[in-house]
């Protein structure tokens, strides 16, 4: 049963500005990760070891000096492996320990399990092994060169655009490689594994997807998934990394614990977690298009080929997603999306926040940017001239774009930002600058939420009420530092009409809520708080019942507020009508389900709904940068962001302020390395540029959209933000380019992704 919201003028709860469930525990050092809890008596670690090359057959594994190392009670290999050796999530190809081919550098050849993780680390460097190299597919081109891929190429095609840009008198051209990225969370890859009886196995894991590393487990160890509980209390971020990609470290320590019966924990060094986790998907995009001369587009002609890496994982959805996502804005009369998944010899890359949509959207801005180069009008009109809007409003996938508010967001920041009157300041700086250059942009945002992958869209949650008025929610969403936990709580708190002081959440566990899907696009909230609201107002119904027999009332009117129930004029405390359903034997715990309504999505014939809804947004930013050195510097950004009725405001800005400044960081200085022998030379902070303290600007503004709601039943109306704020930092690099092609108007800056200060002085090569 879908609950369906209810709103209040007042609220207990919902809408309210209240503070992380942990943050307090955060700032005291005193939240509980996995490697924080109690290690059991018997604990060992393990650690694996990585291929030298990226690419060959297995001559020789000699681990005969490891087993003798200091500390070293087992050496893990395929071969210990009772079940099958695959982590995937998807199609196969995935194993938990190479056998007899390498496919990546970095890639697990053993495990080592010893008494501490210090001996457990240098034992690996012991091995000796051999591998007939081959020669790696390190790059996309050399991917396509080979004709490697992953998965088949798939596209979106509506009327005949190659026809159209062929006749046509205003066309462009062009293409970019816009770069992967590391999650770069602040808690690495880490599992532990406590055998119980009877084969039982219990995983304290840092994932996204409990369920997942508990079918892993199990099938691994050959035991019916019931024998395997996956908890999480919550991840030290996770941002994609983290759900599909826990699976295989999460296995090992099973396995070490499976081999030894003893506890175990698996916890990667950030170097080899960098080395042997997947990325963000780098593409390479190529593209034509042909406009009416004033910049409206007539046809689109696209192909975004994909690194995937050496095998599928997420691959299949997240370059669907890029061709969702490949028009972000604006209306493609015809047009051709078309997607190679490319196969290289480098680590398999797999879900970062935004899922593929962001590279989507960077072609998307580019292209209005190129437009208005080439027309020499400002790009935000261009952008304008091309929204969806009535009579232009199907997607090239066939959704019609039914809530559109872009005109609006785009138009309120305009004004507040002032955004005219700084360009025009923008123009007389760079008309006397000699050597520094500014560059101003606004840039919108639709990004469409729901799973792409229909089943995903259903959530379950556990919900008790105890006897003394408190309450306790178990869901299967997972925390990572987004709040989750508490929004849910604030659901269950209003349901109720108690404190929030009074609601409980606790670790996500698959032996409370079974069969969960992914903490993943942006729908935690969507999906968990109807869950977990179904599941109080069943509780509430029973003791609404109940307090409608007790003190002559009709059931029909009985109200939770307050911290009372008020039935037939008399306001009695939440607590007592707690107990009073114990004595009277009424039951005080509920299961909720929900699953997300209206979503079709026929794969193979490019037709239904694949969203339930758009998140949308703007984000005007401005930059300095210096031609002589390429340095760059944002000095000001402005946004106005679309969350239907926050659920929280505080964390809603928090989301907003975060995703923009990773976004920002993944499009200007995270730069991923390989060698030209599938090496990632970029593996710690020591050359890996993640966004710092003084990468954000001073001037940062950050306001809600006033909304009067999500047109869709969503919990309370509220609309997802995890993913959406992300691609808003298109707006920096749209900023870059402008600032570059101030040097010779009318001229396409060949800037690629990310605007490292090299990139920025090839752009300024390619106008000069």
């Amino acid at each position: 049963m879908n609950a369906k919201p209810e709103l209040k003028d007042a609220t207990v709860a919902v809408g309210k500005a209240l503070a992380h469930d942990s943050a307090a525990r955060h700032v005291t050092g005193t939240a509980l990760y996995v490697d924080d809890l109690p290690e059991p008596v018997g604990l060992v670690h393990v650690a694996p070891g990585l291929s030298p090359k990226a690419r060959g057959r297995i001559d020789k594994l000699d681990l005969a000096a490891v087993r003798k190392a200091p500390g070293v009670i087992a050496v893990l290999t395929a071969h210990d492996i009772p079940g099958p050796n695959e982590c995937s999530p998807s199609i196969g190809g995935d194993p938990i320990i190479a056998d007899g081919v390498v496919e990546f550098h970095g890639q697990v050849l053993f495990a080592v399990v010893a008494e501490t993780r210090d001996q457990a680390r240098r034992a690996t460097r012991l091995a000796k092994v051999d591998i007939d190299e081959e020669a790696p597919l390190v790059t996309v081109e050399q991917g396509l060169a080979a004709g490697a891929q992953v998965l088949d190429p798939y596209e979106f095609r509506r009327g005949d655009p190659a026809e159209a840009i062929g006749k046509a008198r205003h066309t462009v051209s062009g293409a970019m490689l816009v770069g992967g990225q590391e999650h770069f969370y602040l808690e690495g890859q880490i599992s532990m594994a406590l055998p119980g009886e009877g084969g039982e196995m219990r995983i304290i894991a840092s994932t996204q997807h409990p369920s997942e590393v508990q079918h892993l487990v199990a099938r691994m160890l050959g035991r019916p998934d019931a024998m395997v509980v996956c908890e999480c209390r919550r991840m030290g971020g996770g941002f994609g990394g983290k759900e599909s990609q826990a699976g295989q470290w999460a296995c090992l320590a099973a396995l070490a614990a499976h081999v030894t019966g003893r506890p175990a924990k698996m916890r990667l060094d950030r170097d080899d977690d960098m080395i042997a986790t997947g990325k963000r998907h780098d593409f390479l995009i190529e593209w034509r298009a042909a406009h009416d001369g004033k910049g409206v587009l007539d046809a689109v002609d696209v192909t975004f080929a994909g690194r995937c890496g050496y095998s599928a994982d997420l691959s299949l959805g997240v370059n669907d997603r890029t061709m969702f996502h490949a028009d972000n804005a604006y209306f493609y009369p015809q047009v051709r999306i078309h997607s190679k998944r490319v196969k290289t010899n480098t680590v398999s890359n797999t879900a970062f926040r935004g899922f593929g949509g962001p590279q989507g959207m960077v072609f998307a801005e580019r292209l209005m940017d190129q437009i208005a180069a080439r027309l020499g009008v400002d790009p935000l009109e261009i952008r304008k001239r091309n929204f969806y809007r009535k009579g232009r409003d199907i997607t090239p996938y066939g959704m019609r774009v039914e809530d559109n508010i872009l005109k609006d967001v785009v138009g309120q920041l305009a004004r507040t930002c002032d955004y005219a009157a700084r360009r025009a300041k923008v123009a007389d700086f760079n008309a006397s600058s000699r050597f520094l250059r500014k560059g101003i942009a606004l840039n919108p945002v639709k990004f469409g939420i729901s799973f792409t992958l229909i089943h995903l869209n259903q959530a379950g949650a556990l919900v008790h009420v105890y006897t003394d008025g408190s309450i306790q929610v178990n869901h299967g969403g997972t925390e990572m530092g987004q709040g989750l936990y508490m929004k849910v709580a604030q659901v269950v708190a209003e349901t109720f009409g108690v404190d929030i002081s009074r609601v409980r959440i606790t670790a996500t566990a698959t032996d409370k809520v079974p069969n969960t899907t992914p903490t993943a696009a942006s729908s935690g909230s969507d999906l968990n708080g109807m869950a977990a609201r179904e599941a109080a107002v069943q509780i509430r119904g029973r003791m609404a019942e109940l307090a409608a027999r007790l003190w002559q009332g009709d059931a029909r009117k009985v109200r939770f507020a307050g911290g009372k129930v008020i039935v037939g004029g008399r306001e009695i405390d939440f607590a007592e009508v707690a107990k009073k359903c114990f004595l009277e034997r009424v039951q005080l715990s509920a299961s909720g389900f929900y699953a997300t309504p209206k979503i079709t999505w026929d794969r193979a014939n490019v037709s239904g709904r694949p969203f339930l809804y758009f998140a949308y947004g703007a984000a005007c930013s401005e930059v300095t940068i210096d031609t002589l050195t390429g340095e760059m510097r944002i000095d000001r950004v402005d946004i106005l962001h679309d969350v239907g009725s926050s659920l929280n405001p505080a964390i809603d800005i928090g989301q907003i302020e975060g995703g923009f400044v990773q976004g920002a960081g993944w499009l200007t200085s995270e730069e991923l390395v390989f060698d030209g022998n599938g090496r990632l030379t970029t593996h710690a902070p020591s050359t890996y540029k993640i966004p710092t303290a003084f990468d954000v600007p001073a001037d940062f503004k950050v306001e809600l959209w006033q909304s009067k709601g999500n047109r869709e039943a969503t919990i309370y109306r509220s609309k997802a933000v995890g993913e959406p704020p992300l691609m808003l930092a298109t707006s920096v690099h749209s900023a870059i380019f402008h600032a570059v092609a101030s040097l010779k108007p009318g001229a396409v800056p060949q800037l690629d992704a990310p605007a490292t200060p090299e990139a920025i002085l090839r752009a300024i090569d390619s106008v000069r």
